[in-house]
């Protein structure tokens, strides 16, 4: 038997079993802009993502459907096209950086941090440092007394 056209791990897990995973860990991934979890599930999250991130790249109401229902919940739905979407303007694609981390104690299964590659903190300005009133020029105690005669 051959595995030809067939896209995907099985996880060991029946299909529905696998939709709910990898939609809750994009829905995870959407909300806290980072996750860690095993590099095989890290790697189907990683293009199931990047293909709902396209979509909210693009926008419009059909799109944004498509989105609510590749994420599960409105609220993530609504953050990755209004709030994540219009800060990655920049690039085309690769949007998300996988990054190998420790292997997990117990079973030695290979850990793997999912994230976004661009900064989605909103740059916060700087408070700006208050001059100090420049003094007003004063009289000094010595100037005030008359210099003493030489002969």
């Amino acid at each position: 038997m051959h595995r030809h056209g067939y896209k995907g791990k099985k996880f060991g897990r029946q299909r529905d079993q696998r939709t709910a995973l990898v939609k809750g860990l994009a829905e995870s991934l959407v909300i806290y802009e980072s996750i860690e979890t095993t590099l095989p599930k890290a790697k189907e999250t990683l293009s199931y993502t990047e293909k709902l991130i396209t979509k909210a790249k693009k926008g419009g109401l059909h799109n944004r459907r498509r989105i609510i229902a590749g994420l599960s919940t409105v609220e993530a739905a609504n953050k990755l096209v209004d709030g994540i979407a219009p800060k990655l303007k920049g690039r085309n694609s690769g949007h998300l950086r996988l990054e190998k981390t420790v292997l997990r104690r117990g079973d030695a299964a290979q850990m793997a941090r999912l994230s976004f590659v661009d900064d989605l903190e909103e740059a916060k300005p700087e408070p700006k440092a208050e001059k100090p009133a420049p003094k007003a020029a004063t009289k000094s105690k010595t100037a005030a007394k008359p210099a003493k005669e030489t002969k």
